[in-house]
């Protein structure tokens, strides 16, 4: 088994624990916040891969997802964003207005320019967003409750990271998930109700 193969494989596993954890904090109990809506999302700004700022605050009016990875992915990152921009695709005018933001959990390596280079390769409404240090990176990933960690390879390092998209609503709140193992039809299906509640 050559080494590539075993950091494969290392890294898939390390994603399945993740994965796991995950699930158990969106099920574990919640503050009660009286919505009865698991407690994920919160203010940030950060600094957007097409050169303009984005502010949580001023997104409010509109419904966006979110999602945490790094441009080295060699797997999840790219699969998933292939999805949603064939889901926005799909649903053709009804999500032209609709946003994907990708939050690197690697800005040592993930500038502005790489990013706006990594997103143009799949839709125009997915916009990278660059924390300005580890700082600003960890407080967004304990609002929407990522976890993410470096781990060390032969020759670099790689990421480990919650591999969900989190849907966000109108208001700026926690709306659901979409996930790589669902069908095209449940996750357009998703969006669709997300985009007509606002």
């Amino acid at each position: 088994m050559n080494a590539l193969r075993i950091i494969r494989l290392t890294v898939w596993a390390c994603i399945g624990v993740l994965t796991v954890a995950l699930g158990y904090l969106l099920l574990a109990p919640q503050p009660d916040t009286g919505s009865g809506v698991a407690s994920i999302g919160g203010p940030f700004r950060l600094a957007a891969s097409d050169g303009t700022v984005v502010e949580s605050e001023k997104l409010k009016g509109r419904p966006f997802a979110i999602f945490f990875g790094f441009t080295n992915c060699p797997d999840v990152c790219p699969t998933s964003m292939l999805e949603v921009t064939n889901d926005l695709v799909a649903l053709g005018d009804k999500a032209k207005d609709f946003r994907v933001y990708f939050v690197t959990v690697d800005p040592a390596r993930d500038d502005l320019k790489l990013l706006k280079e990594y997103t143009a390769s799949f839709d125009p409404r997915i916009i990278g967003l660059v924390p300005k240090d580890e700082a600003e990176l960890a407080a967004i990933a304990k609002a929407y409750r990522v976890i993410y960690r470096k781990v060390e390879t032969p020759t670099s390092y790689t990421m480990d990271h919650t591999a969900t998209i989190y849907l966000m609503d109108a208001k700026g709140a926690f709306s659901g998930t979409l996930d790589t193992k669902e069908t095209p039809a449940i996750r357009q299906a998703k969006l669709k109700r997300l985009i007509d509640k606002s």
